[in-house]
């Protein structure tokens, strides 16, 4: 639809004797149109009335202003109420856009630089190295000579030639250098200014080749030993050890306890790390934590023990694996895609049976044997075994967990019997004493991590048809561990029984119990 605007405009070419073809090709209408308009008087154009604008009063004072180098609006608006303005600060906002607007256009037009009358002398600056109008021995007069040659023509070709991460880090060192503040750095390069005062740091430490290098942290804090051991340490303990009024770890009393150890690392890590481990924090009441107010003594008194063993004495961690059934077990196992390996919800049992062991940490030798049930009577077998096998040591220390038959009275008068002048002079036994662990605290004995190990290799994935095919492949799988460790005192790479889950030695960070076993 044309407007009277379009009328008076044909009207006018027409009178002025041009023709209707002109007329069309001038105003892109169609003959017709041209024709129709023609046949037809001129509207009347009605002169809108301009509405005065609450700014006409303040535009000289103001303008005055924006010259004089007031941005804000917040400073121009106050400035203005004192003169008796009574508008918004978006209509003060919407002026001062159209006044920059209109001195960045004429500028160009001038053929000024643009901006450089609205810029600020540092922006200036900073546009013209960015640009190359700035040579290597301008910027040195600029920066005072605080770059050496070599510096400063590394800073002038990367502006010439580095990709926009280096370029924005040389701009922002050498505008600092120039005594820049920041913030006018992070206006100009739209960066944060955190990020200006990373630059900043890096350029201090480490120069130029520190603030262009690139390269994160090989290892992530999530995958560096020293951060697991430093939270499983912490998991292994009391909360209240710490000063945390509470029976269980939160996320947060976790980060402060490593941040006051100089150990600084975001939650999202922590979790990381026990989920990598196969915990889940639901479960850090049950497995990762111990609840023996001496848990603190009881840890440092066999910590002490294992740091000054001697050479003719041998420290055990003992404990039981079982009651477990001869069954199918399942287990991971090769098969073709598509099929689904199925075990039989209901068996009939083939037999049980049930491991006492006990490993030597100083030599890794574990031995073994076979009860009928968890007691005191199997547990004094399995002393009298170690007695005879390790005659000539002058003193052996067992370790193991809180079990009530682990600290009956009976044994504990066995013990002080075995100990006695007589039961020693006549049996040449070494002296026996017991180093229980922390209550709880099934993760520090070391043992389980053995028993992990062998269920994973024979356990798992089994189908064993009695309980005596069971045992064969039991004894076996500990004599080629212990063999092993006879011929080669380090830990075994990838034999089978490498799929211990940690390494078998005592240690506070250690997880040695397998939770499903």
């Amino acid at each position: 639809m044309l407007k009277s605007s379009h009328y008076a405009a044909i009207h006018l070419l027409f009178k002025n004797g041009h023709s209707k073809r002109a007329i069309a090709r001038l105003t892109n209408h169609d003959r017709n149109t041209v024709d129709k308009v023609l046949r037809t008087e001129a509207p009347v154009l009605v002169q809108r009335r301009i509405r005065k604008h609450k700014l006409d009063a303040f535009r000289k004072p103001l303008e005055q202003q924006l010259r004089a180098g007031c941005v804000t609006c917040d400073q121009l608006l106050s400035f203005l109420k004192s003169l008796g303005f009574d508008g918004s600060k978006r209509m003060l906002q919407r002026f001062v856009r159209e006044f920059r607007e209109r001195q960045i256009k004429g500028n160009r037009t001038a053929g000024v630089p643009c901006g450089s009358s609205l810029l600020t002398a540092s922006h200036h600056w900073m546009l013209r190295l960015m640009q190359g109008g700035i040579s290597r021995k301008d910027l040195q007069a600029d920066l005072g000579g605080i770059l050496s040659i070599k510096d400063s023509d590394l800073i002038i070709e990367t502006m010439r030639t580095g990709q926009f991460g280096l370029r924005k880090r040389a701009l922002s060192v050498a505008a600092h250098l120039k005594g820049i503040a920041s913030r006018p750095i992070s206006q100009f390069l739209m960066v944060n200014r955190e990020s200006i005062r990373e630059y900043i740091r890096r350029f201090r430490d480490g120069g130029l080749e520190e603030l262009f290098d690139f390269n994160r942290k090989e290892v992530k804090k999530a995958d560096d030993l020293i951060y697991k051991e430093a939270v499983f340490k912490s998991l292994h303990s009391p909360p209240r050890l710490h000063g945390f009024n509470r029976t269980t770890w939160r996320m947060q009393d976790l980060q402060s306890v490593l941040a006051a150890q100089g150990l600084g690392i975001a939650v999202c890590n922590i979790r990381k790390i026990i989920r990598n481990a196969g915990y889940r924090f639901r479960k850090a009441k049950k497995a990762l934590t111990s609840n023996d107010p001496n848990y603190g003594q009881k840890l440092q008194a066999i910590t002490d023990i294992l740091q000054n063993l001697k050479v003719d004495e041998k420290f055990f961690s003992v404990d039981e694996f079982g009651p477990f059934t001869i069954k199918i077990q399942g287990g991971r196992s090769l098969v073709k895609i598509g099929e689904i390996k199925t075990i039989p919800q209901f068996q009939i049992s083939k037999g049980s049976l049930t491991v006492m062991a006990a490993l030597e940490l100083s030599e890794n030798q574990v031995t073994h044997l076979y009860s009928k049930r968890k007691n005191t009577k199997e547990m004094l077998k399995l002393l009298d075994v170690l007695l005879e096998k390790y005659a000539g040591q002058s003193c052996i220390y067992f370790s193991w967990d809180a079990a009530s038959w682990h600290a009956s009275k009976k044994l504990s008068e066995r013990v002080d019997e075995i100990n006695s002048v007589e039961y020693r002079a006549a049996h040449l036994t070494p002296i026996v004493r017991l180093a229980p662990l922390p209550s709880s605290a099934q993760f520090l004995n070391v043992i389980e991590s053995v028993f992990s190990g062998m269920s994973r290799a024979i356990i798992h994935n089994s189908d064993y048809q009695s309980a005596e095919e069971c045992m064969l492949a039991i004894d076996r799988y500990f004599d080629e561990r212990n063999e092993n460790f006879r011929s080669r005192p380090k830990r075994a790479g990838k034999k089978i029984w490498g799929k211990e889950i940690v390494d078998p030695s005592f240690d506070e960070a250690n997880n040695c119990k397998d939770p499903r076993w």
